[in-house]
C-alpha cells in the first residue's frame, strides 16, 4: 500500500481507501453485518487506513459497522462520514446549523467514536455553499472536539471551487475517473494551491470501467444502476458517472481494443486516477471481499504507461466528453 497526504487535514491516508455505500451487501439487497465486518477487516489488513461512510448508508448500519470494526483494531485508522442527505425534502431551506450539528452527534453515537476524523456535507444543494453560517458551525464543532476536519462531497466542479473558498474546508470528495475528467482541468490546481485534499469517488463509473458488464447485464430493482440512470432518485452523475449505459459499453469495448495486453480494466482505471498527484485517495466500494482484493490488485499490475494513458484520454474525447464534460 502507498500513502499520500490528504491536503491540510493532517491525515496521511492509503491512496486506495474504502467507500462503504454498498459494504455488507449489493445495492438494493439488504445489509449483512458479518459480510461488512469481513470486508472492513480485510481492507485494514491490506493497509487501508481511511474509511468513508455516510449516515444514510443503510439507515446508519454502515456507520455502525465502520465504528464497530475500527474500535476493535489497534491501527491508526481514519473515519470519514457525511451528513445532510437525511433532510427531506432535500432543499436549501432544510439546512440549518442546528440540524447539521444533530446529525454529527448522531453519527458519533452510531460509530461509538469520540471524534470524527472528517465530516462532509453530503452533496447539498448549490445554495448551501453560499451560506457562511453553515461552515461556521463546523468550526465550533471542531473546537468542541467532535470533529477533526470538515469536508464537502460535491456533484459539480463549480460547487467544489466555491467550497474551498472557506478556509476550514480541508477536503473535497468528487467524482473523477477515465469517463469523468473535467475536475482535473481547473479544480485540481486550485485545490492543490489551497492545500485541500481530494477524495475520488465513483472511480469505476459504478462498475462500468471494470469491463464486466454487457447489454444483457441485469441489476436488482433496488440497485441505483437500474432505477437512477436518468436521475430519477438523485443526481444522474452518481450512476455510471452520468454516461448513457449503451454508449459506456461501446467506450469500454474501445478501451479493450486499445489496451490488448490489459485484462484487468479496473486496475487500469484506478491507475489512471492515481497518476494525478493532486489526488489524496480513491474510495472504491466493495460488496464482497473478492471485489476489495480485485481493487487492491493494482499493485501486482505493471505501471500505466504514457501511451496507455493517452489512449484512454483519446477514447474519452471520442465517446464521452461531448455528453458529460460540461454537465458536472
Amino acid at each position: 500500500m502507498q500513502y499520500r497526504q490528504l491536503g491540510k487535514s493532517g491525515m496521511k491516508v492509503s491512496e486506495l481507501s474504502l467507500g462503504t455505500w454498498q459494504v455488507g451487501g449489493k445495492w438494493g439487497s439488504g445489509f449483512d453485518d458479518a459480510n461488512a465486518d469481513r470486508i472492513l477487516n480485510a481492507a485494514i489488513d491490506q493497509g487501508v487506513n481511511f474509511i468513508d461512510t455516510a449516515d444514510v448508508y443503510e439507515d446508519g448500519r454502515s456507520e455502525k459497522a465502520v465504528g464497530r470494526v475500527v474500535r476493535s483494531r489497534s491501527e491508526e485508522l481514519f473515519v470519514a462520514t457525511k451528513c445532510g442527505r437525511q433532510i427531506q425534502p432535500h432543499v436549501n431551506a432544510g439546512y440549518t446549523p442546528d440540524v447539521l450539528q444533530r446529525y454529527v452527534e448522531d453519527s458519533l453515537r452510531r460509530t461509538g467514536l469520540e471524534r470524527l476524523d472528517l465530516i462532509q456535507l453530503h452533496c447539498p444543494p448549490t445554495e448551501v455553499y453560499y451560506r457562511p453560517e453553515i461552515f461556521e458551525r463546523f468550526e465550533k464543532l471542531k473546537q468542541q472536539g467532535k470533529i477533526r476536519n470538515l469536508g464537502v462531497s460535491v456533484e459539480k466542479v463549480e460547487e467544489a471551487l466555491k467550497a474551498i473558498e472557506y478556509p476550514n474546508v480541508t477536503t473535497v470528495q468528487i467524482i473523477f475517473n477515465a469517463f469523468r475528467q473535467r475536475p482535473a482541468e481547473l479544480f485540481f490546481k486550485e485545490a492543490q494551491r489551497r492545500e485541500v485534499g481530494i477524495i475520488v469517488r465513483v472511480p469505476l463509473a459504478s462498475g462500468l470501467l471494470t469491463g464486466k458488464f454487457s447489454a444483457d447485464t441485469q441489476f436488482a430493482d433496488g440497485d441505483h444502476r437500474n432505477f437512477n440512470r436518468k436521475g430519477e432518485a438523485f443526481d444522474k452523475g452518481e450512476t455510471f458517472a452520468g454516461i448513457d449505459y449503451d454508449l459506456g459499453l461501446k467506450a469500454v469495448a474501445a478501451l479493450r481494443k486499445a489496451l490488448p495486453n490489459r485484462s484487468n480494466l479496473a486496475a487500469v482505471a484506478l491507475q489512471w486516477i492515481l497518476q494525478y498527484q493532486e489526488v489524496g485517495c480513491i474510495i472504491p466500494g466493495a460488496s464482497r471481499e473478492e471485489q476489495l482484493r480485485a481493487n487492491l490488485s493494482i499493485y501486482q499490475e505493471p505501471p500505466l504507461t504514457g501511451a496507455e494513458a493517452e489512449a484512454i484520454n483519446d477514447i474519452y474525447k471520442q465517446y464521452i466528453q461531448q455528453g458529460v464534460h460540461h454537465l458536472w
